[in-house]
């Protein structure tokens, strides 16, 4: 059996597939970020769905793409722990840039890959290897443009009394803003920046509002200026997206790389459809 794993900080999607490339079973388990989860979680959120840990002994196979694997360090980690769970396999670990790259670009065609999720990246893919200019520090430091920087700026917006007092009547009613509910969440609960980026789902919803268009599109231009820029032929190839902020604000993405001479190519909400083809083949 020959397992595919795509896991971002708050979801990861499983399939599992026969020698002949035929999907035996598809299942979803909580992400399983190794930068902000210990050993024990990743292996209890693993063991707790019964059809992968019933068939961990006939799996030879496991291509595992993640957010938090972008250095030697944390893909070497996370191959420890998964070489414990799955005693017989081949184990790959890549950062999950490379499941955006196999899943948006045909092989050997050339393009500028970026997630925009959870968390975010950017990398350059020449047709045979990835690169990147910039090393990612994680949701504290970077992730610009992403659902947790999102999240950042409406919590900030609502406590210093920037948001405007429609939006703020419609967010307290979507969500618990209590100053000790919030803390508990970002600074005692596994996950913080999945907790962050529960609160895009607000943003996208009003994202026609003037006040929330601007977070929006300066993220955006943001995202554009440090990281796609620093590739020289930003303006050349296409620009590949993977991600429900990349997806669901597709318009104001092509909007802004319009503006600065860039090409939006593929757009998708998440890449394991083709990663199933990419292993398939």
């Amino acid at each position: 059996m020959k397992l595919i794993v795509d896991s971002g900080s708050t979801k990861a999607d499983w399939i599992a597939m026969d020698e002949q490339g035929n999907i035996q079973f598809t299942a979803s388990t909580l992400g399983l970020n190794p930068e902000v989860l210990t050993k024990d979680e990743v292996i209890t959120r693993i063991n707790d769905r019964f059809d992968i840990a019933q068939n961990k002994d006939i799996v030879k196979e496991l291509y595992f793409y993640g957010a938090g694997c972008g250095t030697d360090r944390m893909k070497n980690h996370l191959t420890d722990i998964l070489h414990e769970l799955f005693l017989n396999a081949h184990i790959e670990v890549k950062e999950d840039t490379y499941a955006a790259v196999f899943a948006t670009t045909p092989r050997g065609e050339k393009a500028i890959v970026s997630i925009l999720g959870t968390g975010s990246n950017c990398s350059y893919f020449d047709g045979e290897v990835l690169h990147q200019k910039v090393q990612s520090l994680g949701y504290l430091a970077m992730d610009d443009c992403s659902g947790n920087q999102f999240g950042r700026h409406l919590i900030r917006a609502y406590y210093f009394n920037t948001m405007p007092k429609e939006l703020v009547a419609s967010f307290e009613k979507e969500y618990d803003l209590d100053a000790d509910a919030i803390k508990h969440n970002l600074y005692k609960v596994p996950n913080p920046n999945a907790y962050l980026a529960t609160f895009a789902k607000f943003l996208i919803q009003n994202k026609d509002h003037e006040f929330i268009q601007k977070i929006i599109l300066n993220d955006m231009q943001n995202f554009v200026d440090l990281y796609i820029r620093q590739f020289d032929n930003c303006a050349e190839v296409p620009n590949h997206f993977i991600g429900s902020i990349a997806y669901y604000l597709k318009e104001e993405l092509d909007m802004v790389l319009s503006k600065n001479g860039m090409k939006l190519g593929n757009v998708f909400r998440k890449p394991i459809d083709g990663l199933i083809h990419y292993h398939s083949v």
